[in-house]
């Protein structure tokens, strides 16, 4: 190499280095200075339903928390997909975040491959929420008042019942498949798109049995307006525990399922940015006011910090087998 041209690359090496440097600094300092403007929690639903109450719950003690405005961005369709596909594709700069679902984070990639294009590595985990069971119940004029009766009018008739969840692939039905394998049950799945018609229908006769979030069918057990036989949790729920837990029947002691709530940004967040936001999760998810909040519709906070990652996992795989079993698709 001719010595004569080493100071010439010296030279551009040392100018790109300091434009990688210039390039670096503004957003080391961006994220040193995070939260400066608002932030928005992306739910993949329309208002009114429990990932949207989530959402609206956790972002009044995240602002307080971070001292700055958070907005709820509702956007809903294709069982939650569309709005985590906004958060996948949204910029890493931790405004712009999503309260996502099992339905859109685990089991949506499972029963509609060819149209979820997002993986669990488009996102960065920031923490666990809070999880509630399921609650399967019936109308009072069904005369089915214990688990024992469902399992016996069920068992005797292959094929005569129906269930309704609010959609082919939401966690809803797959815990009605799950009780269907477990409990060796024969029964016919309809899906509603939404909670409102599945109500409907319900106390109108035209479905069997329904499986409600627990949320959104306390109004109707409280009212006594529908009937509680069981909730899908392997424990009872301390929002209910007067409703046993579907585990407690035998031939259901391995169901345990339940809907949950996390909150995740897009992929290659900042580490000071990442860090900020798990530090206020955690804190939130330790005030007083947003645990009685949420543990008045049903939901459970965890004692202790979850590993996201390997939680996901774990609830992926535990889907996948009832998506195979059962051969859910879209």
């Amino acid at each position: 190499m001719n010595s004569k041209h080493l100071p010439g690359r010296r030279c551009l090496a040392a100018l790109l280095a300091g434009l990688a440097f210039g390039l670096q600094a503004p957003a080391q300092a961006e994220s040193e200075s995070y939260p400066n403007r608002p932030i928005t929690l992306v739910v993949g639903y329309p208002p009114g339903g429990s990932t949207d109450l989530i959402a609206r719950t956790l972002g009044q003690e995240l602002s307080r928390r971070l001292s700055t405005p958070v907005v709820i961005d509702n956007v809903g369709g294709a069982g939650g997909a569309i709005g985590a596909q906004r958060v996948a594709n949204a910029s890493p700069d931790g405004y712009t975040l999503l309260v996502g679902a099992n339905n859109e984070l685990a089991i949506k990639r499972l029963v509609a491959p060819a149209t979820v294009k997002y993986e669990t590595r488009d996102f960065s985990p920031i923490g666990l929420i809070a999880s509630q069971p399921m609650v399967l119940v019936t109308a009072p004029r069904s005369g089915v008042k214990t688990m024992a009766d469902f399992m016996k009018q069920v068992k005797a008739n292959p094929g005569k019942f129906t269930y309704g969840s609010s959609g082919v692939g939401t966690a809803l039905h797959l815990s009605g498949e799950m009780i269907k394998d477990q409990g060796g049950l024969f029964m016919v799945h309809i899906p509603y798109k939404g909670v409102a018609p599945l109500t409907t229908d319900l106390l109108g006769g035209n479905v069997d049995y329904g499986i409600f979030v627990l949320s959104s069918g306390l109004p109707l057990i409280r009212s006594g307006r529908v009937v509680a036989l069981g909730t899908t949790e392997r424990k009872r729920s301390g929002a209910t525990p007067d409703i046993p837990a579907l585990a407690e029947t035998p031939a259901l002691k391995n169901l345990d399922m339940a809907s949950w709530f996390a909150l995740m940004g897009p992929a290659h967040l900042p580490e000071a940015v990442s860090a900020r936001l798990k530090k206020a999760l955690a804190e939130s998810l330790q005030s007083p006011e947003l645990r009685r909040k949420l543990e008045e519709t049903g939901s459970a906070v965890p004692a202790a910090p979850v590993d996201l990652p390997r939680f996901l996992a774990d609830e992926t795989a535990k889907y996948k087998k009832i998506v195979d079993f059962a051969k859910i698709e879209e």
